[in-house]
């Protein structure tokens, strides 16, 4: 059996066009349309050199088809400037997901989802509702990836080397699922990591897409994670960029987002606010950050490769159950199977633990 979706999937994840990989396998662009098609299937030699060109096992091409993301289902921050393959490829890294979160799912209980719906409410008003609903109060989100695993989202990490792909999310049935690009400062991600949950409680069911959603779930994020009494009450007036500096460490949020805040809550007039985002661009805080804080890791990832550990699950056990590079299964997981894997002699025997 050779699965004609899985084909399409594989190659998009190595970015290749059905051109670059008819290219690699000696065969013409039709041909290759016709085994995604299905129309043919190709022949034993021909599967084993497409396994080998696109560094996926054999077996993944003959298993049953796959979940695929649609792009108008996904939210993705950065698509105005996202090439088709970038788009595709991290697609592809979501039907992966999506695979890995179902084996997982068969072994444990994670938890259930606890997110409401808030398409008729203002960005701001959804922000505060959302903080209602959790008990949140005013104050600052210690660690947003543990927020938002908590609270059923499955959380999962994007290894793409670009910058131009900041976050997606979706709804798969009734289990929203975000992902983060490690590429991004720790605040960035941070910051996209609400900007997604902004479209899962305010888009779900449609509603406004490209620019107007987009702006509509970085207000929610703002909101989200700078209340607006919070904010008045440490910063009431603004005189000097150091003072956004010092500030920003409160909410753990960039520079350049902590003054387009300010800005939005009339704490700085319009005028300091085009003097201070030319300051924090001459400062080079658009690419770096001062007090920069350590990236968010996933609890729930860390919990259940630890349980697999004890149960003598390997990394690479995993992938071979999924017929999926080891490599994809490290890229979704925040670099967490590769760091529980790299112990001592000690630590990988300790308790048990059998770790590759």
């Amino acid at each position: 059996m050779f699965t004609p979706g899985r084909l399409s999937l594989a190659r998009k994840r190595r970015r290749l066009t059905k051109k670059g990989l008819a290219t690699a396998l000696g065969v013409t662009p039709h041909t290759v349309l016709r085994y995604e098609s299905g129309d043919i299937t190709p022949p034993d030699e021909v599967a084993t050199k497409i396994a080998k060109v696109l560094a996926f096992p054999v077996a993944f091409f003959c298993s049953d088809d796959v979940d695929e993301p649609q792009a108008d289902a996904a939210s993705f921050r950065s698509l105005t400037v996202m090439s088709a393959k970038e788009r595709d490829a991290a697609l592809a890294a979501g039907s992966l997901a999506f695979l890995l979160s179902d084996w997982v799912e068969q072994r444990f209980n994670l938890p259930e989802v606890d997110l409401i719906n808030l398409a008729d409410e203002d960005p701001d008003v959804a922000a505060r509702s959302l903080r209602q609903e959790w008990a949140l109060g005013e104050r600052p989100i210690t660690n947003m990836v543990h927020l938002l695993e908590a609270k059923g989202v499955r959380v999962f990490s994007l290894a793409e080397n670009t910058r131009t792909v900041d976050a997606f999310s979706m709804w798969r049935a009734d289990r929203p699922f975000i992902f983060l690009n490690m590429m991004k400062t720790p605040e960035h991600s941070r910051f996209d990591a609400a900007h997604e949950l902004g479209h899962l409680v305010l888009h779900k069911h449609g509603g406004p897409t490209g620019r107007k959603a987009e702006e509509e779930a970085n207000q929610f994020a703002s909101s989200f994670l700078m209340p607006t009494s919070d904010v008045l009450a440490t910063i009431p007036r603004i005189h000097t960029i150091n003072q956004v500096i010092q500030a920003k460490k409160r909410w753990a949020v960039s520079v350049l987002a902590l003054i387009h805040r300010l800005h939005r809550v009339r704490v700085m007039s319009p005028w300091q606010y085009r003097m201070f985002c030319i300051q924090a661009t001459e400062l080079g805080y658009r690419n770096a950050e001062p007090f920069g804080i350590a990236r968010e890791q996933s609890v729930v990832w860390q919990k259940v490769l630890t349980a697999l550990w004890r149960e003598r699950v390997t990394k690479k056990e995993i992938a071979d159950a999924l017929h999926v590079p080891p490599q994809e299964i490290e890229n979704l997981l925040f670099g967490l199977a590769n760091m529980l894997s790299h112990g001592s002699p000690e630590e990988k025997t300790k308790g048990g633990l059998r770790l590759v």
